[in-house]
């Protein structure tokens, strides 16, 4: 069914309306979701192009694989999903394993146009990015006691 709309009263063609997006107060699981999926999508590349991640061949695409699952049962239904992802955005996601990596080949004179190093990087900050609006949905979450 086509939902563009034919003037300011928000009615088809059909004179039907077109649904309204529902805002949730506090909800970042949709970034959180496109966050996993890029990280995964940035994982699988950089480990195919040979960038010396700290991860094993297996552990990028296991990781790869649980960002994708934890960015497609992301809803704002379930309020423990959104833990689920914090652990994933520290553990798996690496906020600690890419960052620690990043900083240290820095640290050791890592040029920041190396691909290596601007993978590590990329992977550091989407996962930073995914902790943060995870604990933001958290705190809404917490916020709303109907929900939590």
């Amino acid at each position: 069914m086509d939902f563009n709309t034919n003037g300011g009263d928000g009615a088809n063609e059909f004179g039907e309306a077109a649904p309204q997006r529902h805002q949730i107060q506090h909800y970042h699981g949709n970034n959180v979701r496109v966050l996993f999926f890029v990280s995964a999508i940035v994982l699988v590349v950089a480990q195919s192009t040979g960038a010396d991640l700290p991860i094993s061949t297996s552990g990028a695409v296991v990781s790869a694989v649980v960002l994708v699952i934890a960015a497609g049962i992301t809803n704002p239904a379930q309020s423990g999903i959104h833990w689920f992802n914090a652990l994933v955005a520290v553990a798996v996601a690496g906020t600690f394993i890419f960052g620690i990596s990043a900083v240290d080949h820095y640290r050791e004179g890592m040029s920041v146009f190396d691909p290596s190093f601007a993978y590590i990087e990329a992977l550091a900050l989407l996962s930073l990015t995914a902790l943060y609006f995870t604990v933001r949905t958290i705190r809404g979450f917490r916020l709303r006691s109907n929900l939590s």
